[in-house]
């Protein structure tokens, strides 16, 4: 990470508090950028990540349709 910069995000207190660790707060910072801009397309951790979810979702039966009418019923509520 040559070209670093401070941003500040909501967090818990928890996350917070966790996060007064300097060498946490840099591993933390890396993660944000690789998941946010990686290196390539193949070490995108975000998209294998839910490349994963989607197989072993399928491997229990679950199809698209059913995937997506959760999806449609959790953003229907009323949340914060």
């Amino acid at each position: 990470m040559d070209d670093v910069v401070l941003v500040q995000i909501p967090v818990s207190r928890e996350a917070a508090e966790a996060l007064h660790d300097d060498e946490r707060r840099a591993k933390i910072g890396k993660l944000v950028s690789d998941l946010l801009r990686p290196s390539s397309p193949a070490n995108d951790p975000l998209a294998a990540l839910i490349a994963e979810v989607k197989a072993a979702a399928r491997a229990d039966g679950l199809t698209d349709e059913t995937i997506d009418a959760e999806l449609d019923a959790y953003n229907g509520e009323n949340r914060l």
